[in-house]
């Protein structure tokens, strides 16, 4: 329990404005709940949210320590009173969750704490007890692979240490098979093959480059394609990354003259299609372990899929 009594400069404000500048990380609806709850008391008794406050009133406030704490991201969670997640596959040890297009999944270019993929799945193991941030002396749950903010799907959480060791292990390692679903301009040809090249990256505009041949500080880049339909000028293409190199798939298909539909910073957008953002999404996710996974090898051979993509029904049905 806190307390504050209300000075002259803080008088005259509303019961629950004062406690979002008092209680920083307490999201709006967690604090008009304790305020209903009499979690919030003034002068002993319970008050209202739009309460006038006066210079004097003591304020009692039955609230978690952690949501006194300076907002940054590291708890940033506590700012999600409701987390939003579409899982996939969740245990004692991961979880998948099938991330939309249009969430970033760390805060970063902008994104605000509190309303990025991890903060939504912090918040929901805190929320089923999982977590205990105030008991761990290290751990936080972690992210074992990222997505570009405008392209969806399967992303693997680690809910503990030993997890994300070994499954950072075995992403490095290639040992975790990612597919993903496109829709390109055109029609390939050959309709099914590779795609083999060099990624080289410009950070200041956050893009890639490929050449024929390598160049200083480039990365060889290899996708397996696979065109599954073509209509309307566009084909939908299943990939498979043999590498995995930033923007790979939205870079080599645009060089090789079928750009996705809907990337405006590889392509030029179709204004016939009423696509915003890349329509690309890592649809499925297979473990195929070679070497010893530990407390995951129950894992090994398993697969998961995303059955619904929204942009194949759209311009495949």
């Amino acid at each position: 329990m806190k307390e504050f009594t209300i000075t002259a400069n803080d008088a005259g404000q509303r019961l629950d404005r004062f406690l979002a500048k008092a209680v920083p990380l307490l999201p709006a609806s967690l604090a008009q709940k304790y305020i209903r709850l009499k979690r919030v008391k003034v002068n002993g008794k319970g008050s209202q949210r739009d309460y006038r406050l006066q210079k004097g009133d003591v304020l009692n406030l039955y609230i978690n320590d952690e949501f006194f704490d300076t907002p940054k991201a590291e708890n940033a969670y506590l700012t999600v009173s409701t987390p939003k997640l579409n899982i996939v596959y969740e245990d004692e040890n991961i979880l998948l969750v099938d991330k939309r297009p249009g969430l970033a999944v760390h805060p970063h270019d902008g994104a605000e704490y509190g309303k990025t993929l991890i903060d939504h799945i912090q918040a929901y193991l805190y929320a089923k007890r999982e977590w205990r941030p105030r008991e761990e002396h290290s751990f936080t749950p972690a992210l074992c692979n990222r997505i570009d903010r405008n392209t969806g799907g399967i992303v693997i959480a680690a809910k503990n240490a030993e997890a994300l060791r070994i499954m950072n292990q075995k992403v490095a390692d290639r040992e975790i098979e990612k597919k993903y679903l496109a829709i390109v301009e055109g029609t390939p040809k050959p309709a099914e093959g590779k795609l083999q090249g060099y990624l080289f990256k410009d950070a200041k505009k956050n893009r890639v480059f490929v050449t024929k041949t390598p160049q200083p500080g480039s990365k060889t880049a290899v996708t397996l394609y696979k065109t599954l339909k073509s209509k309307n000028g566009l084909s939908l293409v299943e990939c498979e990354l043999i590498t995995g190199r930033t923007h790979q798939i939205r870079a080599q298909f645009a060089a090789a003259g079928h750009p996705l539909l809907g990337d405006g910073k590889y392509g030029k957008l179709d204004k016939r299609f009423d696509q915003r953002g890349q329509a690309l999404y890592s649809y499925k996710l297979r473990f195929c372990f070679e070497t010893d996974a530990g407390i995951l090898d129950y894992l090994n051979g398993k697969s998961f899929e995303v059955e619904n993509v929204y942009f194949v029904e759209t311009y495949f049905s």
